[in-house]
């Protein structure tokens, strides 16, 4: 296989999409419309606008499955550039054209925290489970790494051995990155 070559799902998945298959958006909806839904609502702060955010996404892959380059990444990584780019638009246009560079400061710092903040979310949802349970027992319920264990049967190396790699997989959520480039999984705009 090419190290670069798309994932064999979002091949098909485009290829479905391409043909109108109606199924295919149905599946392609039902795995990132989670994903799509946090990030508007994290960068709009509106739970209205997070919907149609998410509509417009929805709508258009639907209409533009041909837009989607696989050389720049995974379908999940345009699904959620396409989400980046609607709500940017959005906050944009609430703003007025008028935005002072101090303000467009501002407006990228939020679209940082909430993209990051929606990544972490889908590492945590996509995790395995036993990672999952470590690190809600550990950072949600406040245990100790011998409480984890212990709540889930385990020796005390291997809850540590889970909440480290739970920590490392969130560690990749971080959207902070030097200027002029993309967030972690994002890519170049397509």
């Amino acid at each position: 296989m090419v190290k670069d070559a798309p994932p064999r799902w979002d091949r098909r998945m485009q290829q479905r999409l391409a043909r109108g298959e109606a199924a295919a958006l149905g599946e392609l909806y039902d795995r990132f419309a989670a994903l799509v839904h946090s990030q508007a609502h994290r960068m709009l702060e509106d739970e209205d606008a997070a919907d149609q955010v998410t509509r417009e996404v929805f709508g258009h892959v639907w209409e533009h499955p041909d837009a989607y380059d696989p050389r720049n990444g995974s379908m999940r990584s345009w699904v959620a550039r396409l989400t980046h780019r609607e709500a940017v638009r959005r906050l944009r246009a609430a703003r007025g054209a008028d935005d002072t560079d101090e303000r467009d400061d501002e407006l990228e710092q939020r679209v940082l925290h909430a993209t990051a903040a929606a990544r972490a979310d889908y590492i945590v949802a996509s995790m395995p489970a036993p990672l999952r349970a470590a690190l809600e027992l550990a950072y949600i319920q406040r245990r100790d790494y011998r409480q984890t264990a212990a709540d889930l049967g385990v020796t005390g190396d291997e809850a540590r051995r889970r909440l480290r790699l739970g920590l490392q997989l969130l560690s990749t959520a971080d959207a902070r990155t030097p200027a002029g480039s993309s967030p972690p999984g994002h890519g170049p705009a397509s």
